[in-house]
């Protein structure tokens, strides 16, 4: 069986997420990965080819009563990963002296308060030598933030690490595994056309260095080839 036999996967309809799925889904891991609308997606495509590895299910964690409804509908189910992999980006040439409140608060919800309002939800699923990952950034790094760009998405990702390591600090007895994951910069829609990585470059080894991480309780900022990320 995978290190990680079974996967709760937030955020799967394309890009990495749907990366992820597919590559726990050929690891033969069970895999619930979820989408956030009703139209069809590159992950129902994959469920149906799957051999019933891979359960879909609907969630907008920008919604608080869908997510306390995921929670329910799961039950008593236990999963060894909670994956929680949710971005949002914005023009990257906005700063603060120009962009919008309400484009700002979009990418700090999305990118920081929702993702853990997730993991505050869902964490009780997880076995208690399991690991709860999330997906962050290398821009979320304060101390390598020399060059700028992309300012505001890099606050939202840098609000995530900080209310990661809080939660960390309150569960400090946990004997869990707590991951911000660094994919590196990857062309997706996110990423854009001239990332430096294809999906195909970062994902294989970003599953390889979660996989690898578990029974190491504590909170670990890590890229995708395991390396440790300046906070």
């Amino acid at each position: 069986m995978p290190t990680n036999a079974t996967v709760l996967l937030i955020g799967a309809s394309r890009g990495l997420g749907l990366a992820i799925a597919k590559e726990y889904v050929a690891k033969g891991a069970q895999v619930v990965a979820t989408v956030r609308g009703p139209g069809r997606t590159g992950l129902h495509d994959l469920e149906a080819t799957s051999g019933g590895l891979l359960a879909v299910e609907q969630v907008d964690i920008n919604l608080p009563e869908q997510v306390e409804s995921l929670r329910h509908r799961l039950g008593s189910r236990r999963f060894d990963l909670l994956f929680v992999n949710a971005g949002v980006a914005n023009r990257p040439e906005e700063t603060v002296a120009d962009v919008a409140t309400e484009e700002f608060t979009r990418l700090m919800v999305t990118n920081a308060l929702s993702p853990m309002r997730v993991i505050e939800t869902l964490g009780d699923l997880v076995v208690p030598d399991g690991t709860v990952a999330v997906m962050s950034s290398g821009q979320g790094s304060v101390a390598n933030n020399r060059n700028g760009g992309f300012e505001i998405y890099r606050a939202s990702k840098s609000a995530l690490n900080q209310l990661m390591r809080s939660y960390a600090a309150r569960h400090r007895d946990d004997a869990r595994t707590l991951l911000l994951m660094a994919p590196g910069w990857v062309r997706t829609d996110l990423g854009g056309p001239d990332a430096r990585l294809t999906v195909d470059e970062s994902i294989p080894l970003l599953v390889r260095t979660v996989d690898a991480q578990r029974g190491r309780a504590g909170l670990h900022y890590l890229d995708y080839r395991g390396a440790v990320v300046a906070w």
